[in-house]
């Protein structure tokens, strides 16, 4: 059985246009939907604009998965290419960036499996950062990420 519309119910009619409100007041607009989600007024929720809102969160936690793998790859590129500057600082900042993809993933189990996508993508930008935080050509570090998650997240550092 289709669940019921509260609006039709009562003989709410949805907002004039609900897509100025999304322009005009952010804010607001999504305390409006909230309350309209609450009460159950279905045909009064701006449902293309909300849908973008929801898929957008979705993606900036991707972003931060890739953030915070981008970071740890750099320490990484940095630790292997650098030896002689190894420091407990870079390792400290590796095991840091470990617990924040830990972080990401327990908070967001449903990124698991686009792992191997958050990889390739930060380790484009990672390669360039690294060149220029170590001086060194981007030629220098291999073109592709030399590491699975695993060796990302475990592989022992030491100096």
């Amino acid at each position: 059985m289709a669940a019921r519309d509260k609006d039709a119910d009562i003989g709410l009619a949805p907002p004039a246009d609900p897509r100025a409100a999304y322009e005009r007041d952010f804010y607001s607009w999504l305390m409006e939907q909230a309350r309209l989600i609450r009460e159950g007024r279905w045909s009064a929720i701006d449902r293309d604009n909300l849908a973008e809102e929801i898929e957008s969160l979705g993606r900036e936690q991707f972003n931060k998965l890739e953030s915070a793998l981008r970071v740890l790859l750099l320490h990484l590129l940095k630790w292997d290419f650098q030896p002689e500057r190894r420091s407990r600082s870079w390792d400290l900042s590796i095991a840091t960036q470990r617990v924040e993809v830990d972080d990401v993933l327990t908070d967001n189990p449903g990124l698991k499996p686009r792992i191997p996508e958050a990889i390739a993508r930060a380790y484009r930008k990672t390669r360039l950062d690294a060149a220029k935080e170590t001086g060194l050509d981007d030629s220098a570090f291999p073109k592709t990420c030399p590491y699975d998650f695993e060796a990302i997240m475990t592989r022992a550092v030491s100096r």
